[in-house]
């Protein structure tokens, strides 16, 4: 890219509405898709974006995130001028202070951004499934002369009282950001990736830090602010796949998204390849009792039962007589035999005792955890 970006990706985020599976680590490494972790989705952005400055503001439970970015290789961001760098809280004169809100987490980390000297800054979410070319969007601002443009997608109307909602004019010029509306007024929901001038940032984000009522959000705060101050501010529309996969079951969907071919989520692209790090395992074995059918495998895994429309990642066994339907099967799990799943995500490292089966699941994604197993085995008299 020419013009000198830096992007940075908020990856703080706790996800309780995913429960355990964020227990011990933040929703941006959450394993997705087989081999992917949610986070290289935007970092894969950016890189096939032409941005190789990208700093990463970890919070929650940051120590297998960062574990896993390291010095950032798989992403081609192991570089001496930009490349990806770890922005967590720090310790000062007056002690240490966490981040306190999206925009306190930028603000809080200005000396970085003042250090890189972009013209422009785009803010990332780490928690989202899309591919996004985020050049195009960065010539959609320019051409437009905004002081900022905010990423936005149509949502389903039933879905927009879910969202932040962007109500614009005809020309795309945003009029005002409401924040989970009880009547959206627009459908056009806000992607979370924001471009700003940088100089228009910076001061924006000082006015907000000055603000003691602030609670320092960028939707809440500093997207009000600047329109209040008559900032142009330009809502750039997204027709592509993206899916905040917040909760059990919107995880789940975008899971089994990858083996529906009219998704629009389509990971064997050449021209837009989502890196990631992964562990080395021999291949995959299908044993002489092992069914497949619309499943994606990956490597380590030993299949002797019957898998259908379900995604298994890494190191997974499905023994004899097991069956799965519709599942999201996470790292090192074993399947007993004769055991029979479907609809339901499984943490990693479980083991599903043999015959085990859901009652009274009546349709819903159920997130498979030990203490549910606990409970049957109770129940069964194990």
């Amino acid at each position: 890219m020419k013009r000198k970006v830096v992007a940075m990706l908020l990856a703080g985020g706790q996800g309780s509405r995913l429960k355990s599976l964020t227990h011990e680590i933040a929703k941006p490494a959450l394993p997705f898709g087989g081999k992917y972790r949610i986070i290289d989705f935007p970092l894969s952005n950016c890189v096939n974006s032409g941005i190789h400055t990208v700093g990463v503001l970890t919070q929650y439970q940051p120590h297998v995130l960062h574990n896993y970015i390291g010095l950032g290789t798989p992403w081609d961001l192991d570089r001496r001028s930009g490349g990806v760098t770890m922005l967590t809280p720090y310790a000062g004169m007056e002690g240490i202070k966490w981040y306190d809100g999206t925009a306190d987490a930028i603000y809080q980390n200005i000396k970085y951004l003042t250090e890189q000297d972009p013209k422009y800054v785009i803010i990332l979410s780490g928690d989202h499934i899309y591919k996004m070319d985020y050049q195009t969007m960065l010539d959609f601002h320019i051409e437009q002369n905004a002081g900022a443009t905010i990423s936005v997608i149509e949502v389903p109307w039933k879905d927009a009282s879910r969202f932040g909602i962007m109500n614009t004019d005809e020309n795309m010029q945003i009029k005002e950001f409401v924040e989970k509306p009880a009547e959206p007024e627009s459908n056009l929901a806000s992607m979370g990736v924001y471009i700003f001038d940088w100089k228009k940032l910076e001061k924006y984000l000082q006015l907000d830090n000055d603000n003691k009522n602030s609670s320092h959000d960028f939707g809440k705060d500093i997207i009000p602010l600047m329109l209040e101050q008559g900032e142009k501010m330009m809502a750039y529309p997204y027709k592509g796949y993206w899916k905040d996969v917040g909760t059990v079951e919107s995880l789940w969907e975008a899971n089994m998204d990858l083996l529906n071919s009219n998704s629009g989520l389509n990971l064997n692209d050449p021209a837009w390849r989502i890196f990631s790090s992964n562990p080395q395992l021999p291949p995959q074995v299908i044993g002489e009792t092992g069914y497949l059918q619309e499943a994606l495998i990956n490597e380590g895994c030993v299949i002797d039962g019957k898998v259908e429309k379900s995604v298994i990642f890494q190191d997974v066994e499905v023994k004899e007589g097991a069956s799965l339907y519709e599942c999201v099967v996470m790292s090192c799990v074993v399947v007993g035999k004769g055991a029979k799943l479907s609809r339901v995500i499984i943490e990693p490292n479980l083991e599903i005792p043999e015959n085990f089966e859901l009652k009274e699941q009546n349709g819903e994604i159920v997130l498979l955890t030990q203490d549910i197993i606990d409970e049957w085995k109770g129940s069964a008299g194990i």
